[in-house]
């Protein structure tokens, strides 16, 4: 039943300004989220986040994602 899910959920890990963060992000399939989160946070922190692990996300991480759950060192830019 793939067919009907167009995007993977991944968990995205990595320091900003020397501590951890995680986040969740949805990419397609032909996607490399690798590289795609390793510009993000480039284009938005600069030197100041570097890019741990980027990893699919577990079917209780994707039930955390779907309820609104914030992971655990979840950073939000905004200050929210």
């Amino acid at each position: 039943m793939e067919f009907f899910k167009p995007s993977v959920l991944w968990v995205v890990d990595f320091h900003y300004e020397g501590r951890a963060r995680r986040w969740f992000k949805a990419f397609g399939p032909k996607d490399d989220p690798f590289q795609k989160m390793t510009d993000t946070l480039k284009d938005l922190y600069g030197d100041r986040a570097k890019l741990a692990t980027v990893r699919k996300a577990t079917e209780e991480e994707e039930l955390q994602y779907l309820r609104g759950e914030e992971p655990k060192n979840s950073y939000c830019p905004t200050g929210r």
